[in-house]
């Protein structure tokens, strides 16, 4: 009998894109830019030259004017800018550093180790769901919930894609969704729609937020200020396309659920309905006690304080692991299942995700390998030249797909905003746009990749819930074209009013 040949996992696409870019690193001239930084301790900047030799110098506005960097000195004094930026017109060939076999294989390591901190918030996330799904609570809201919703099912996606469309574009919720999905997931299938459906109301209200950013201080405003501009510049038409990919977004995924959920043959995944249903449907009927009230209202408030701790804080991936630990130990003594359920609980729990946490740590390695291989600044220098003296219209356009190039080697908004604003800002002058639209650029290009590239948080996602690459890139590919197309208009329309 012939064996089925199915897509691969996670691991193995991340796995393929590793090798592929160690084997760039044989290919493309190694190189960088010169690196500022600055030193809140001396109030000096300290130049970083391509060849790691360092140099201090004066932290003064007329530094800044002496490099090129048309940045406030305040920025950088409240630290605002904290990371270092890339000076323009610096960038040198160096000695070329290809990353081997060995440098393969540790790359994933390194990748963990770097990628710790998310790597644990997850594992917690597991432990505190298995402690809440072990006291009835999930399958009696859910219960609760199809009731409620009974005959205006497609309301969840609406409510659920909003509210993460808002914190998206405005305190960067991102890798902070991760959580939803193993207690979502069971009200999406309770409501007769498919694993697709939960992950692209959590997963594109993000990316949608995080595309059209408008207070998202790790991209929009980070941009901005290594632009040397107010990040409220352009912001006008950044809510335009906000407003228009959301409605796109949601009707995209609100037509495709209300299809499945007439003719769930035509589900992309129909053929894991059982697996599914298996896994994350309720067993049987709940009663929804004071109690599981109780329980399901200590979990829902620590999100709300986890996004309140982010936004306003300053809090991180520490503070949120350290939340849900509470959580999770209120919640074992509301529950009242005992001090050694509740500990084999929360460990089966943590256990039953550490496969996404090793697709994080993956993901983080290719990273890893660009930025060892010194090969991140020379594609930024190559792509950068590409642009330059072009027409206005086709400068912006081409503008957002070398950020979507670029955001597929660099995942981090922050890491390429501080990398590639400085370099491409000044672009700018010469072609005769404003700056803004460079940022506008930078957040559509970036988030445009954020929908597919396995180097970001889709193939954890998809990890949580079983799902392969190939399902969804099926599922969002027309929705990545529209999307695209009002990107553009949006750029278009910055350009010429």
């Amino acid at each position: 009998m012939k064996k089925k040949i199915t897509f691969p996992t996670a691991y193995t696409i991340l796995f393929i894109v590793l090798i592929l870019a160690a084997a760039l690193t044989y290919i493309v001239n190694a190189g960088s830019y010169a690196k500022l930084a600055y030193d809140l301790e001396t109030d000096n900047f300290i130049e970083t030259f391509p060849d790691g030799t360092k140099k201090t110098l004066e932290g003064t506005q007329e530094t800044l004017n002496q490099l090129g960097i048309v940045n406030d000195i305040a920025k950088f004094k409240e630290g605002s800018i904290n990371k270092p930026i890339a000076i323009p017109g610096t960038y040198e060939r160096l000695d070329p550093n290809p990353q081997g076999v060995v440098d393969v294989l540790l790359a994933p390591i390194k990748g963990v180790y770097d990628s710790i901190g998310i790597i644990l918030f997850v594992l917690i996330i597991g432990g505190v769901i298995g402690v809440v799904n072990e006291s009835g609570s999930i399958n009696a809201g859910i219960a609760a919930l199809s009731r409620v919703t009974k005959g205006h099912e497609y309301l969840l996606i609406v409510v659920v894609t909003f509210l993460i469309t808002l914190g998206g574009t405005t305190f960067g919720l991102a890798e902070e969704t991760i959580a939803f999905y193993p207690i979502l997931m069971p009200v999406y299938l309770a409501a007769g729609y498919d694993a697709i459906v939960c992950i692209a109301a959590i997963y594109m209200g993000s990316s949608i937020g995080s595309m059209f950013s408008t207070t998202n201080p790790f991209s929009v405003v980070i941009g901005s200020n290594a632009a040397g501009i107010n990040f409220t510049q352009g912001i006008s038409y950044r809510v335009i396309g906000l407003i228009i990919g959301f409605l796109i977004t949601t009707w995209y995924i609100v037509r495709y659920a209300t299809k499945i959920k007439k003719s769930p043959e035509k589900s992309l995944v129909y053929g894991m309905r059982g697996e599914l249903n298996q896994n994350f449907s309720k067993k049987e009927e709940e009663d929804f006690t004071t109690r599981r009230v109780w329980i399901l209202s200590i979990f829902a408030l620590s999100f709300v304080v986890m996004i309140y701790g982010v936004s306003k804080l300053g809090w991180w991936f520490e503070e949120m692991t350290a939340l849900f630990i509470v959580s999770g130990v209120l919640i074992g003594i509301i529950a009242g299942i005992g001090e050694k359920a509740f500990v084999n609980t929360f460990v089966s729990g943590a256990a039953d995700l550490v496969g996404v946490g090793l697709v994080i740590g993956i993901a983080r390695s290719i990273n890893i390998i660009l930025e060892n291989g010194l090969i991140s600044d020379s594609i930024l220098y190559s792509l950068s030249n590409l642009v330059s003296g072009m027409s206005p219209n086709i400068f912006v356009v081409l503008m957002m797909f070398v950020f979507v190039i670029l955001g597929f080697f660099i995942a981090s908004s922050s890491g390429l905003a501080t990398l590639a604003i400085p370099i491409m800002a000044p672009l700018a002058d010469a072609v005769g746009v404003p700056k803004d639209v460079i940022i506008s650029a930078y957040i559509f290009g970036q988030g445009l990749m954020a929908f597919i590239t396995p180097t970001g948080l889709i193939l954890a996602s998809l990890e949580m819930v079983n799902v392969t690459y190939n399902k969804w890139l099926k599922f969002i590919m027309p929705l990545f074209g529209m999307i695209a197309a009002v990107a553009i208009a949006i750029l278009l329309l910055e350009v010429n009013l």
